[in-house]
């Protein structure tokens, strides 16, 4: 005689989510959705990050406009990737109690590909510098992203006949 046990006796056993808890939707931290969004970033998963922000996101470039909504950041995402192959690390993460706002620490490790408009010749430079980001979350996604570093520093190091970084 065998014994049939539930579907789910076996994962509840062994510590898993059933399957009626794994399709409740997963609600992140603001340190969550602010940490997905930088792992994306050291992907090169703009789609990823384009689903973390809002649709009305306003997005505060350093020394830059402010780029409202989500096409707006999907075209500075594309321009980033042609321009620019970064990664950070050292990444700290803050967040308010209430999860509305957050913010980054951070060092910028990237290579210089292609010149950017108002910006010096691209050879391939290295750089690195710290910055840091500010963020708003509504409803979990992020609608403001403030991101700061010293644009004078990324300049002298871009400028250096061999790219070599000041830190």
């Amino acid at each position: 005689m065998s014994v049939k046990a539930p579907p789910d006796f076996f994962a509840d056993a062994l510590g898993f989510p059933t399957r009626a808890q794994s399709a409740k939707p997963v609600v992140m931290t603001t340190e969550d959705t602010i940490a997905a969004y930088f792992a994306a970033f050291n992907e090169g998963d703009a789609e990823r990050m384009l689903a973390l922000v809002a649709d009305d996101l306003e997005h505060h470039v350093n020394q830059g406009e402010v780029r409202h909504g989500i096409e707006a950041f999907r075209e500075f995402c594309a321009l980033m990737s042609r321009c620019y192959r970064e990664r950070l690390a050292d990444i700290v993460i803050f967040a308010n109690d209430d999860g509305t706002r957050g913010a980054a620490e951070f060092v910028v490790h990237g290579e210089y590909l292609q010149s950017d408009q108002g910006l010096p010749e691209a050879r391939g430079q290295k750089y690195v510098l710290p910055a840091g980001s500010f963020f708003s979350l509504t409803h979990g996604k992020i609608s403001r992203v403030v991101t700061y570093y010293n644009l004078e520093d990324w300049l002298s190091q871009v400028r250096q006949p061999t790219g070599t970084p000041s830190i």
